[in-house]
Formats: structure tokens, sequence, C-alpha cells
């Protein structure tokens, strides 16, 4: 199956929610990765603690198809849903359910005329808020510069709902703390190239 390498978030057809709410059980903890694409991080997640649920949200519905086929198969706790999550995240997840948010490596939109499409923005900030329960935690990681520090100023421009871990305008020195890489991080390391963390919890 070809697999597209870029959707433009900002289409209309985006614009009305066409994804599957995932069952949420009550009182398991929920994780959440915005962009999954195959959800290895998420896999290796559920293999780690596989007494949470994890919902991969992605853009492009091929990769949703892979996703839910492999969880079936294998039984792990992880479901994919088809959204745009700077638009859907409230018709996905009830107010203050989820625990815990990664973003990897989100598309950098490397030409000027395409930062308006990368992802972390204020609007996906608010978004998470409202799904997210107090003290809830947020990652995001990237290997281009540019894109982490949107990421941090879109956080940090709502400091009255995410306070930032490693203090105020300042990246996560500490590694990525949960054990489990996506296909992108394993490759960055692999390949020399630097990778930027922020981690922020919910107010």
């Amino acid at each position: 199956m070809r697999i597209r390498q870029h959707v433009n978030p900002l289409l209309s057809f985006y614009e009305v929610f066409r994804g599957e709410r995932p069952a949420l059980a009550p009182g398991r903890p929920v994780e959440v990765e915005i962009g999954c694409a195959d959800a290895q991080f998420l896999f290796e997640r559920a293999a780690q603690d596989p007494t949470r649920t994890y919902v991969g949200l992605e853009i492009r519905d091929e990769l949703v198809d892979l996703v839910n086929k492999r969880a079936r198969e294998s039984g792990a706790p992880v479901v994919a849903v088809f959204c745009q999550a700077q638009r859907h995240l409230a018709e996905i997840f009830p107010p203050g359910t989820v625990d815990r948010v990664y973003i990897n490596f989100p598309d950098p939109w490397f030409k000027r005329r395409h930062e308006k499409r990368r992802m972390v923005d204020d609007a996906l900030v608010v978004g998470i808020a409202e799904i997210a329960k107090a003290g809830a935690e947020v990652l995001v990681q990237s290997d281009v510069w540019d894109v982490a520090l949107d990421a941090m100023e879109a956080f940090e421009r709502r400091d009255e709902l995410f306070a930032n871990v490693g203090g105020a305008w300042s990246f996560w020195r500490g590694g990525n703390p949960y054990g489990v890489r996506s296909w992108r991080e394993q490759n960055a390391e692999e390949t020399g190239l630097p990778i930027w963390r922020i981690r922020y919890r919910r107010t």
C-alpha cells in the first residue's frame, strides 16, 4: 500500500470529523499520540504497560487502518483514530480524560509558505488542555530546531494552562523519559541528529 507522506491539514475535507471515537474503559489511564503514523511508539508503550489505553491520532486514513489491523491481530490496547487533531480533539475525548499526550517529530513543513500547516499551534494547545486531566503530561519531540521552538512558543503562550517541567522557555535535557521510541526518534539517534524535547504538565 502506498502511504502519503504529506497531507495538507487545512483542506476543507478535514473540517468534519470522519473517524470513529475510541471506547475508553472507565478508570483506565489514557495516553494519546498526535500524529502517530505507524504507532510504533504506542505499541512499544503498550508492551511496556498493557494496563493503559493508547490512542493514536492520524490524518492519513491508510495508516489508521494499518494500525488498527495490527492492534486487532496482536491484542495490544492500541487504537488509531482518523482525524485532524487541531480541530477534533473535543469530539474524540470527553473533557479531562487524558493522562498523557505525545507529539513525536511532527512534519516540519520547511517551506515558509507552508509553515501555517505545522501541527503545534494555539488551537492544538487549547484542545489538549480541554481533554487533559489536571497534572497530565505532554511530551513534544523534534529533530528540527524551528519546529521545536515553534512548539515551545505555542505552549509558553498558554502558561495559564501548562507548566514547563524543565523551567519556563527551557528544553527538557533529561532525554526521553518513557523508554520507548518512534521510528523517527530511533533514526535520529542512530544518525546523530540532535533531538529537542519539551515537557509540560496541565496545571
